[in-house]
């Protein structure tokens, strides 16, 4: 076994659910207007010259956004879209595009993403060889699979096709992805889809949970799944540890982001 070293960025955690006390898009948007602030006064006082480079201080900008950003804590995947912003913008504005592909682009967004902002947790897709993996780690018998946040839903189709013998339930919230991954999962007799929040759902009478979610959701994750997992039950956790809690196994995936899986016991028999 190994020993698995605190997650960065940690929530707080309130009843087995992520606290929100602090929410993500305050320190975002700080990062954002402090960064302008600053490259504005050093263009009017500095070099007036360069307002005629809105490209050059959009990128300016970005690159202070990001530094702001990473010195407040703002997670690893956040840094990339606070650098891109700006400059994606001051492009986006010389397309001169109608007014609906914006709201059109909105709400695409927001239909496939929904509020990540919120859940902190962004739409990871499993890759085919972690989806191998993980087919190893089902039970030889009969069992219940459950996957928290399926996104498209490709890991239970793969799994539920090579198990027909065993019962898998996927989660989403977003709408658009969840439509996707019930749509792909009709006719399929021992898979189900639903929408909604996982965090609601007892682990109770699964003999294995996935989730691939973020470093700061695996505090709440922890404690959802040794106050609720059946005794015997395995919780297989990718990329992201449990902070302080030892894994039953480390598994290393071998794919092209060297992909680790977390697997814990973590039944109320503890």
């Amino acid at each position: 076994m190994a020993r698995i070293d605190p997650a960065p960025n940690g929530a707080a955690v309130s009843d087995g659910i992520p606290s929100k006390d602090r929410h993500p898009l305050l320190p975002a948007f700080l990062a954002q207007v402090l960064a302008a602030l600053v490259v504005g006064a050093l263009a009017l006082l500095a070099a007036p010259a360069l307002l005629g480079q809105p490209l050059f201080l959009a990128a300016l900008q970005g690159v202070l956004a990001l530094l702001i950003a990473w010195r407040l804590g703002a997670p690893i995947w956040w840094l990339p879209m606070h650098f891109c912003f700006l400059p994606l913008a001051v492009l986006a504005r010389g397309m001169a595009l109608p007014g609906w592909v914006w709201g059109g682009g909105f709400v695409l967004l927001l239909l496939v993403f929904w509020r990540t902002d919120q859940s902190r947790v962004p739409l990871y897709l499993t890759n085919r060889r972690s989806r191998d993996a993980l087919q190893l780690q089902l039970p030889a018998g009969p069992c219940r699979v459950i996957d928290l946040g399926c996104g498209d839903g490709a890991v239970l189709r793969q799994l539920a096709a090579a198990r027909p013998d065993c019962s898998f339930v996927g989660f989403e919230h977003a709408p658009l992805t969840w439509a996707w991954a019930w749509l792909r999962a009709r006719g399929r007799h021992n898979l189900s889809i639903r929408c909604g929040d996982f965090w609601t759902h007892s682990l109770a009478g699964y003999d294995l949970v996935y989730a691939f979610l973020s470093p700061a959701a695996m505090p709440a994750l922890g404690i959802k799944a040794r106050t609720e997992m059946s005794p015997g039950a395995r919780l297989v956790s990718n990329s992201f540890a449990i902070p302080g809690q030892v894994a039953l196994d480390v598994i290393d995936v071998a794919d092209a982001r060297k992909t680790r899986f977390y697997t814990y016991d973590c039944g109320r028999s503890q």
